[in-house]
């Protein structure tokens, strides 16, 4: 197991998820945010069941770095609760994984 995880943070637009994608990369917290358009989440908020459009941001980032990460996206965010859940990667192409290190160093 690596100590790199994949962090999956949802959006109610495009423009945002490029601003919080933006963000994060540039302060080396994710090496690279992959933001995929046209996701449809239903959910219970408030007590009453959602189904919303979103974009998903799916982050590459290290273990080590959730916490920050995390606080930032909630500076950047504009949901009162917003999504940031961290997978672990278990394995992956050596010289990516290396890549991945290096940019969120």
């Amino acid at each position: 197991m690596t100590d790199h995880v994949v962090v999956l943070i949802t959006a109610p637009a495009e423009e945002e998820a490029g601003k919080i994608a933006h963000a994060l990369v540039t302060g080396r917290l994710a090496a690279c945010v992959n933001i995929v358009k046209n996701v449809r989440s239903v959910y219970r908020w408030q007590g009453k069941v959602e189904d919303e459009a979103e974009v998903l941001m799916i982050a590459k980032t290290r273990r080590s770095l959730v916490a920050a990460l995390a606080a930032r996206v909630k500076e950047l965010h504009s949901y009162t609760v917003p999504e940031v859940i961290a997978l672990p990667i278990v394995e992956g192409a050596g010289d990516y994984l290396g890549w991945l290190g290096e940019e969120t160093s």
